[in-house]
């Protein structure tokens, strides 16, 4: 395998990152997923037409996605999946990892921290904060939960490169200044109402009372479309190509799994989401 990984040029992924779309970068996230599932069985090549199947995609969005990288695969062989691994880390800005610290340690928030999934993708919380006498000095997760007041001294401490946001909507502004005054440029929310910071600062923001709203949506409009054929019903209530015979046979039982988590229509090949903003700086309403 002579795959050729390395952008047109010797351009690194950071160079490249201001070229890629959005909703590029939002397949390469699934992509990604794809291939840590493929690694971890121990498949070292994977073909266009199986990366795709098991993305939700057709194998010309893929190919087309990611060629944003540079050259990656070699015709007739496939990707190898290590190196493509590797690759759409270094793109997404994954390669080094990142540091979190997290505000609210409420029941959200606890459960954010617990989640082992984060540090397997590179992301590792080293720090939560509160304002409640009730919970400041609780260990969660191995942390030990600080007062919000001690921010400034936590951010200088333990350098994080995101900051989540679990506070009630009220508290939530209030949060995000804190912590744009404290130099964190990329903040994720989970308060229902809109952040407001600077043009340097990313806010993204998780809203998910309305992803159920879109997955009510499309209940409803998967129960209104008369059965297809080859389509069948995947155990998410959504509705689900089945793989050709021929993919299905060959397929690794990886990709066969994760193939049927995906909806057939077309606009499915990107998940949903609500907290996607149009520019930097403040976060748009769904």
């Amino acid at each position: 395998m002579t795959e050729q990984h390395e952008a047109p040029g010797g351009v690194s992924g950071r160079a490249l990152q201001k070229d890629i779309p959005q909703a590029t970068v939002a397949r390469l996230a699934t992509y990604l997923r794809v291939l840590a599932m493929l690694a971890d069985d121990g498949v070292a090549i994977v073909s266009s037409e199986e990366l795709a199947v098991a993305a939700g995609v057709n194998s010309a969005k893929l190919r087309k996605d990611l060629s944003f990288l540079g050259p990656n695969g070699v015709r007739g062989v496939g990707y190898d999946v290590a190196k493509l691994r590797s690759r759409i880390e270094d793109v997404l800005g994954l390669s080094e990892g990142h540091r979190v610290v997290l505000v609210g340690a409420g029941n959200l928030g606890r459960a954010l921290v617990g989640y082992g999934g984060f540090r397997r993708r590179g992301f590792t919380v080293v720090g939560i904060l509160d304002s409640d006498p009730d919970v400041i000095g609780m260990v969660v997760a191995g942390l030990v939960v600080r007062d919000v007041a001690e921010l400034p001294a936590a951010v200088a401490e333990l350098e994080p490169t995101i900051a989540v946001i679990t506070v009630p909507d009220d508290a939530a502004q209030e949060v995000c200044d804190r912590l744009v005054a404290c130099g964190l440029q990329s903040i994720l929310s989970f308060a229902p109402c809109e952040l407001v910071a600077p043009a340097t600062v990313e806010v993204r923001r998780v809203d998910l009372a309305v992803e159920m709203q879109m997955l009510s949506f499309e209940r409803v409009r998967n129960a209104e479309q008369a059965p297809l054929p080859e389509v069948a019903h995947a155990g998410s209530g959504r509705i689900a190509h089945r793989l050709p015979t021929s993919h299905a046979a060959q397929a690794h039982p990886a990709l066969q799994h994760s193939a049927t988590s995906h909806t057939a229509a077309p606009h499915s090949a990107t998940s949903h989401t609500a907290t996607e903003p149009s520019s930097k700086g403040s976060v748009v309403t769904p």
